[in-house]
């Protein structure tokens, strides 16, 4: 659970992350081993590099990445977090006394970090690749023409399915908890519940007696039942649309 949550909660910073990532690998690779002064800086500050890749490329270039950046966030994040975390519970970090030792901790982060880091280099590639496509007016760095998929095809509905339906199951999982216990609560002879007032009062209860992480129980099973029902519903929404509009012009 410790991986699971730990990838999740990296999943959903990463979606208001990335367009810094996209300025951040777009200024990185900008007058690559040229003398300051001899080429043409196309991005002078984070605040300019934001408004020239929205106007020259579009508002949509500044996600350009996010797939692969989801994949790697969820992958890197969610072994070191989820291992450093088990060797925690495992008591790994306590010495025979039982205190923290800050040797095995950082010790244990290290180790977590590098194989984070090992398994997440590939698709950190492929992000950095895509994030780096610009427009010829200004591109930097050299210019990988990589296109997972083609423009019109089902896949793309499918993968952008996939990313909202993460986003979807971190903010209405604590609501989905709510509904459940408030369908399931006993009530009286009247069918009034006798636990919760409403859904503000089953949240509130929740969190002050079970934690945050109470909020987010079943989240593993809300995905693996949301994450299908939202890549579906849209991908078939979006083949309804194309058939439609194919055969009625």
């Amino acid at each position: 659970m410790d991986f699971l949550m730990s990838g999740l909660a990296a999943c959903g910073a990463c979606v208001f992350t990335n367009p810094l990532e996209v300025v951040k690998t777009r200024m990185q690779l900008q007058g690559e081993l040229q003398a300051p002064g001899t080429y043409q800086r196309h991005y002078r500050n984070v605040f300019h590099a934001f408004f020239t890749i929205g106007k020259v490329d579009g508002l949509a270039a500044l996600q350009k990445g996010l797939a692969p950046a989801l994949l790697y966030q969820f992958l890197m994040n969610g072994i070191r977090l989820g291992t450093y975390s088990l060797a925690e519970t495992k008591g790994y970090l306590h010495t025979a006394e039982g205190t923290v030792s800050p040797v095995r901790s950082a010790a244990a982060g290290a180790l977590a970090g590098v194989m984070g880091a090992y398994l997440g280099s590939p698709i950190y590639m492929v992000k950095t690749h895509l994030q780096a496509q610009a427009a010829s007016e200004i591109a930097v760095g050299h210019q990988y023409k990589h296109q997972i998929f083609p423009s019109q095809s089902w896949k793309v509905a499918l993968a952008a399915a996939m990313v909202s339906g993460i986003a979807v199951v971190l903010a209405m999982t604590p609501f989905d908890v709510a509904s459940t216990r408030l369908y399931n609560q006993p009530t009286d002879a009247q069918g009034k519940g006798l636990m919760y007032r409403g859904i503000l009062d089953a949240l509130l209860q929740t969190a002050r007696t079970e934690g945050i992480l109470g909020m987010y129980k079943g989240i593993g099973a809300s995905y693996f039942r949301l994450g299908p029902h939202t890549i579906l519903s849209l991908f078939f929404w979006d083949q309804l649309r194309l058939f439609y509009y194919t055969y009625t012009k």
